[in-house]
């Protein structure tokens, strides 16, 4: 039987003899200059000198000099946890908010620090020592099993009375498979939305304090009660008087920062003493998650911050007409108080409201679905919060998200490796999916992953065999979670969010509609974006698709197409579509235009092609005209033609320059 004390509540894992992670190759991020494809800034600003390396250099065999280029320009001293976190994002943070020494700098400068922590560290050791003891009697007594609904609540509430710090600890590890078990986690999820207020008086004077001017002034009327309360602050809605706009007023919870710093402090110290452990249970040293936690708080902490994140949303979507981002007012927002535009929408909790706006509930999911996967796996800036009371139906079709202080970012490496993972799991590629986990910083590097691979093979066989009909998250996490207790598996803080960010959105739209299926709605947008993203890292992984074993793919080509026209025809039922009147058909253009390119540029690719259309000594005539039935409707041939012959000349100079450096090379 499997005891509750807390060599159980902590994941029981093998150790497999491995050192502390480490990534040889760091890929850095240019995050303060917007891209082609949207800004995709961390809530904590990189500097203007980050360096970005080439998108699809994501080898993690290279030497380890490029990892020296991160550390030479890090401004100031920083702790081997963090310098192995930024190495796992390829993200460089020369200026951040956490650090071990800001926080010991933080909490002894103030008078009576020494007491302060020792009573601090006296109550939370006399908490959790005497919870440990009731979990070990319940393993002596043999009771363990039974009494786990029970042992759940009591570490809820402990949790609670020992304040914000650890009111959102427990929220993380409600979202960590790899540090608590299942049934705590999902007690924990409670202190997600069921967090008690703070005194309105207060509020008003932070308010006051923040702005600098009465309430009055500001504000013609607001609220009584709070409209949200959260660990570290509440919400309130109000009418600016000014405009007479409705907005949303976020007020932080009174003197929490020092609190924060203190048990911070305290956090990281007892994980120096627990490295040893972390390291063979998680395969990682303890300070490190503590870091993880640390940083996020932190930016939490600094509302300017979230309103600078808002302003990235609002730039990564100005041009999508399906998604809602609200407006911020900068001139009413501090460290403490945050004022942003008043979202009225339907709770995506309550389908039948949605339908009595005449919103279209296929269109709509396909919508949120899609949003989320561009968050992910176009903009790498992500919602890291999108519990039902985050994330509304406007009426004209829109989904609207609010509250941006949880948001977590990925690297262009990081999203290279995730559509990786994608194509290896359709190539059925278990081997090289492994080590993708690697990249990813789930596995410490030179983990033997062979164990790995049986486990993640089953895993997928189990649920993509039933279909896209019995396909969901939820599933598929649940038995991740046991391959994370039988392995030295630690999830990074930003994928924990990925993944409880997949589940909460999949659950929201099961709640809507009973038999809804991600995947049906998440294929097409993949296969959409494989076919028409000009990134050329995506047309690299197109390729890698449509070819296995060298063999050319012709039925996963039409898959492709089908799907992504099959995207687009649920994004067109949307109203906020029809409404703005976008093109609502798949444009493959660009795509053709490209593939034709590569056919004369790429010998391998020319010859790949040539022997797809003549295999087995016929031509695959039947198979070209099926493709051309499926695209005919979706590309305008008479433009195609005038662009490929606008493009000749440039086309026959690239085809020049190969053929002379083969040439070259040859010789």
């Amino acid at each position: 039987m499997e005891s509750i004390h807390w060599n159980s509540l902590i994941n029981p894992k093998f150790s497999l003899n491995q050192s502390p992670r480490r990534r040889n190759r760091a890929v850095f991020d240019r995050r303060d200059a917007p891209s082609r494809r949207g800004r995709t800034f961390s809530a904590v600003r990189t500097s203007n000198f980050s360096v970005t390396a080439r998108a699809t250099d994501v080898s993690p065999r290279k030497n380890s000099k490029d990892a020296a280029v991160m550390t030479s320009v890090r401004v100031g001293k920083s702790s081997t946890a963090l310098e192995q976190l930024d190495i796992e994002r390829g993200v460089c943070v020369p200026f951040r908010k956490y650090s071990p020494e800001t926080v010991r700098s933080k909490v002894l400068e103030s008078r009576g620090s020494v007491v302060s922590l020792a009573s601090r560290g006296v109550e939370i050791v006399w908490s959790l020592g005497l919870y440990w003891s009731t979990l070990m009697y319940d393993f002596l007594v043999g009771r363990d099993e039974e009494v786990v609904p029970f042992r759940a609540r009591q570490l809820r509430n402990l949790l609670c009375n020992l304040g914000p710090s650890f009111i959102k600890a427990g929220q993380v590890l409600a979202n960590r498979p790899d540090i608590i078990r299942e049934d705590y986690m999902n007690e924990l999820c409670i202190l997600q939305d069921d967090v008690p207020p703070f005194p309105n008086e207060v509020a008003f004077q932070i308010i006051e304090e923040e702005l600098g001017q009465p309430l009055e002034a500001l504000f013609s009327k607001i609220s009584s009660q709070t409209i949200a309360a959260a660990s570290l602050g509440q919400v309130y809605r109000a009418t600016l008087r000014a405009t007479g706009e409705d907005v949303a007023i976020k007020v932080q919870r009174p003197q929490i920062e020092p609190i924060i710093y203190r048990d911070l402090f305290l956090f990281r110290t007892l994980a120096s003493f627990l490295n040893g452990f972390s390291i063979q249970k998680l395969g990682c040293n303890a300070e490190l998650i503590v870091d993880e936690f640390g940083e996020k708080l932190l930016e939490e902490l600094d509302y300017t911050l979230e309103a600078r994140n808002i302003e990235d949303f609002l730039e990564n979507f100005k041009d999508d007409p399906t998604v809602k981002i609200p407006g911020v007012y900068k001139n009413l927002c501090g460290p403490r108080v945050l004022v942003m535009e008043w979202i009225d929408g339907i709770r995506c909790t309550d389908p039948q409201a949605i339908k009595d706006a005449g919103i279209d509930l296929n269109g709509f999911l396909t919508v949120g679905v899609s949003a989320a996967l561009r968050q992910l796996l176009e903009f790498g800036l992500f919602h890291g919060d999108p519990h039902p009371g985050n994330i509304f139906a406007m009426h004209d079709g829109r989904i609207a998200y609010v509250d941006f202080g949880n948001v977590a970012v990925l690297s262009q490496q990081n999203k290279q490796i995730l559509i990786d993972a994608v194509v290896h799991a359709v190539n059925e590629d278990y081997g090289e999916m492994a080590n993708d986990f690697t990249r990813l910083g789930f596995l410490a590097k030179g983990t033997d992953v062979s164990p790995i691979v049986p486990a993640l093979e089953a895993i997928w066989q189990n649920s993509a065999g039933k279909g896209l009909a019995d396909f969901n998250f939820r599933s598929v996490t649940g038995q991740f979670n046991k391959l994370v207790y039988d392995f030295p598996i630690r999830i990074p803080e930003r994928f924990s969010l990925v993944i409880r960010s997949l589940l909460t959105q999949e659950g929201i739209c099961f709640t809507l509609k009973p038999d809804f299926k991600f995947l049906e709605v998440a294929y097409p947008y993949v296969a959409k974006r494989l076919l028409t993203d000009p990134d050329p890292a995506l047309r690299e992984r197109l390729i890698q698709v449509l070819f296995k074993d060298g063999v050319f793919q012709w039925k996963r080509l039409e898959n492709l197409i089908s799907l992504a026209k099959e995207n687009v025809g649920q994004m067109s039922s949307n109203p906020a579509i029809r409404v703005k009147r976008v093109e609502s058909k798949l444009d493959l253009t660009d795509t053709i235009k490209d593939g034709a390119r590569l056919f004369l540029l790429d010998e391998g690719i020319r010859r790949k092609l040539i022997l797809a259309l003549t295999e087995d000594s016929k031509l695959h005539v039947e198979e070209l005209v099926d493709v051309y039935k499926l695209v005919e409707e979706e590309v305008d041939i008479p433009t195609l033609a005038m662009q490929v012959v606008q493009d000749l000349p440039n086309v026959f100079r690239d085809f020049v320059l190969s053929w002379s450096n083969s040439v070259l090379s040859d010789r």
